[in-house]
């Protein structure tokens, strides 16, 4: 196994690096510990849903950089990282976190406004008379 495993994820418009490290179990994301970055405990089990899965935990020390986006963004964005990295250390995770759509990168995006209207899809009022 290589010594240092590093991963990408996006969801909306955060993108997530993580570097999964043999080690005592520790998560930090932008040098902060996870329960810090992820105050909201769903957030936080969200992002740290394929490490509870596959119940390595305890055996890697994970390290993640996330920049852009929001919380929810980031949280996915982080949880597709961890998952791809876990799958790149063991070929075996892939069917556990394929049934979870762990590794399925989400393509929803903000749909942009048009012009003529007030926002995406909300349209100025109509006045007939």
């Amino acid at each position: 196994m290589k010594e240092t495993v590093n991963a990408v994820g996006r969801r909306k418009t955060s993108v997530a690096r993580a570097f999964l490290v043999p080690g005592k179990g520790s998560v930090t994301v932008n040098k902060l510990p996870v329960e810090d970055y992820f105050k909201d405990e769903y957030r936080r089990n969200e992002a740290l849903k394929p490490l509870i899965l596959s119940g390595k935990q305890d055996e890697f020390t994970v390290k993640l950089n996330v920049r852009g986006g929001g919380i929810s963004g980031q949280a996915g964005a982080v949880s597709l990282a961890i998952a791809r990295a876990l799958v790149e250390i063991d070929e075996e995770n892939r069917l556990l976190f394929r049934k979870d759509r762990l590794l399925t990168r989400d393509p929803r995006m903000v749909e942009r406004k048009k012009c003529g209207q007030k926002k995406a899809r909300k349209r100025f009022q109509f006045s007939k008379r």
